[in-house]
């Protein structure tokens, strides 16, 4: 596994860029995971705080101990962490800014939902028998459901570029085709914790794979 970028480190928690396409968790039919192989790197057990999908990349917080995990699952269940996302979507939201409020099923319940939003950035791409809208999205989450994200902008006609099981499959492969677009482009890019009584801000630039281009489709002769 390639070594995980560390942002900050104390006696508690490290927070670290965590790459797409790596399991948090180790699981059934999973030989990597971030659980597993981060430990085995560093040379001790780390511990979940919180989790990422398997596809989205970006900043995370673990912990050093149980305790240490405990401690920061409930600062972040009563909202002393601040998360933001950054998702790369095929569509154009009605609104430049906004709130998404629509309940979502976990374990056979409604559950209240609520994703905050605003447009940064949105781009045209016009082909000979296609037009491609992309918008560029930062979210603010007020609650933590399951696939919250992808669902909400899914639901919004407006899916995550890449994203096959919430989002358009057709789409997607149109968006692979045309402009190179092959996993999920969902990033955590920002975190607000509350460290040695302030607020300390971490933030990554967006991965490489948010940089799209169109693809020449003209063949070789």
């Amino acid at each position: 596994m390639n070594s995980i970028p560390i942002l900050y480190e104390n006696d508690e928690i490290l927070v670290i860029n965590k790459p797409s396409g790596l399991a948090v968790q180790l699981g059934e039919g999973l030989s990597h995971s971030l659980d597993k192989d981060f430990s085995q790197s560093l040379g001790y057990k780390i511990y979940l705080v919180h989790r990422l999908d398997k596809d989205t990349s970006g900043l995370m917080i673990v912990a050093k101990s149980p305790f240490a995990a405990s401690k920061w699952t409930k600062i972040i269940g009563s909202k002393g962490v601040k998360k933001e996302y950054l998702a790369l979507c095929a569509g154009k939201l009605s609104a430049k800014d906004g709130v998404i409020k629509e309940e979502l099923i976990q374990h056979r319940q409604k559950k209240s939902a609520i994703t905050n939003y605003h447009v940064e950035k949105e781009e045209t791409f016009t082909f000979d028998d296609c037009k491609i809208d992309l918008s560029l999205i930062r979210l603010k989450l007020e609650t933590g459901r399951m696939h919250q994200i992808r669902i909400h902008l899914a639901r919004q006609n407006c899916p995550i570029a890449g994203d096959d099981q919430h989002g358009n499959f057709k789409l997607n492969k149109i968006l692979k085709k045309y402009l190179k677009i092959k996993k999920l482009l969902l990033c955590s890019q920002k975190l607000v914790l509350p460290l040695d009584g302030k607020n300390m801000t971490f933030e990554i630039p967006l991965p490489e794979d948010f940089n799209v281009k169109p693809v020449n489709l003209e063949k070789k002769q």
